[in-house]
């Protein structure tokens, strides 16, 4: 499976790559709403960027206490659950004169729920779809995001103009109930891949084993700490540009897409190999230009060309498939998903601050500094997933290799 057009003809993955276009299209849209709805309400660089930004900080909950059900609970009951809930909380953020302390609880709530679910979905992408055409499937979700989010900011910075955050919030709403709808009748059922109960206990238990293997603890952090603080770069975009902010973070999600493209489509598994490291160094590196302030062309030629470098992601992601044993995939999946969002979460909030001590512009380039710092430390772990390294034990114990020796592509690597 080499194609797109061979891709799309697995009726599972149309409908899944459809759900999940429609559920970041109401993302973007309600994260804007928000983000403008509290910066005209406080004034605040910090609560503003926790508004759009900081609710998958309940994922670290969520990753700490259920987990588990990502593997226990049926992958369409679980992700048509979550978008329920989603649709319910955009709902409610329609009512004018909604205390932000309700607000936020909302998007902690949706986001704790969102948390459980991510898992399940991506490890549901591995089963739709052979295991060596998984960089491209996973390539083609992340298309999915990059064109929603384009779209999603795009038409909200554009509708903002004319309505009120209230009024966007409902078009998130439709968003998520037709997300919903298509989840639930264009999947199929597909059993659990775990027997055992969701339960705290054994959610601890699993991740203390998966963040045991130093290969895979490699992994997790160099896919969360350095695209993290990027992403509290994108979270200075409205104090740095304020109403034309949708136009930055619609050029860097046009340079995911573009990245994403090249990478998941056109390059081989040997030249996505080749391309890990001078693309984590890209995404940091650019936003240093922003320390002189350029006018916004110049800054939104800055947010595209870094964030070609988010689709290191997807080789990285391919190696950590490879190291983790099929049954607890969608836990370990989740952990990769969930402490990606709280660290990039985090870093929004830590964006937020500087950014109401010196300006958006200091802050963002100071950022990137950091993120480049993070990178360059980071990068001697990532040996030991090296391809012809080995792979890391399973959960209870046993070897992974057999699991997935037979992988095409992890042998074309």
């Amino acid at each position: 499976m080499r194609t797109y057009a061979e891709l799309f003809a697995v009726r599972e993955f149309r409908n899944l790559f459809l759900a999940n276009c429609a559920g970041i299209a109401a993302h973007t849209t309600s994260a804007l709403a928000l983000g403008a709805l509290t910066y005209a309400s406080t004034g605040s660089a910090l609560l503003t960027a926790l508004s759009m930004f900081g609710a998958p900080l309940a994922g670290v909950l969520g990753s700490l206490t259920l987990l588990s059900a990502a593997d226990s609970v049926p992958p369409r009951r679980a992700m048509t659950l979550a978008a329920l809930l989603a649709a319910a909380g955009a709902a409610l953020q329609a009512v004018p004169g909604l205390p932000l302390w309700a607000r936020f609880a909302i998007i902690f709530v949706t986001a704790y729920v969102g948390s459980v679910a991510a898992g399940a979905k991506w490890a549901l992408l591995t089963d739709i779809v052979p295991v060596n055409a998984f960089v491209l499937a996973r390539a083609t979700m992340n298309t999915s995001v990059g064109v929603m989010q384009i779209a999603g900011f795009g038409l909200a910075g554009i509708l903002l103009v004319w309505l009120s955050p209230y009024q966007v919030f409902l078009l998130a709403l439709a968003l998520r109930a037709v997300s919903a709808a298509v989840g639930w009748f264009g999947l199929a059922d597909h059993p659990a891949r775990a027997a055992e109960r969701v339960t705290v206990a054994r959610t601890l238990r699993v991740n203390r084993t998966l963040w045991a293997d130093p290969g895979r603890r490699s992994l997790l952090l160099n896919l969360w700490v350095p695209g993290g603080l990027v992403v509290g770069c994108e979270a200075l975009f409205v104090p740095y540009a304020a109403h034309r902010a949708g136009f930055l973070l619609a050029a860097a999600a046009l340079g995911m897409l573009a990245g994403d493209v090249v990478v998941g489509r056109f390059l081989s598994p040997a030249h996505r190999e080749r391309w890990i490291h001078p693309l984590r160094v890209l995404l940091p590196l650019p936003y240093l230009l922003l320390l002189l302030s350029p006018p916004l062309p110049l800054a939104m030629a800055v947010a595209l060309v870094a964030s070609v470098g988010y689709a290191s992601s997807l080789p990285m992601q391919e190696r950590l498939i490879a190291h983790s044993p099929p049954e607890a995939r969608g836990q370990v999946l989740g952990l990769h998903h969930n402490g990606m969002l709280a660290g990039q979460a985090a870093c929004a909030a830590l964006a937020g601050a500087l950014a109401d001590l010196v300006t958006p512009a200091r802050a963002v380039a100071l950022l990137a500094a950091v993120s480049l710092t993070a990178t360059v430390v980071l990068t001697p772990g990532l040996r030991r997933t090296a391809p012809g390294r080995g792979r890391a034990g399973d959960p209870s114990g046993r070897p992974a290799a057999a699991e997935v020796a037979h992988s095409p592509a992890w042998h074309t690597r």
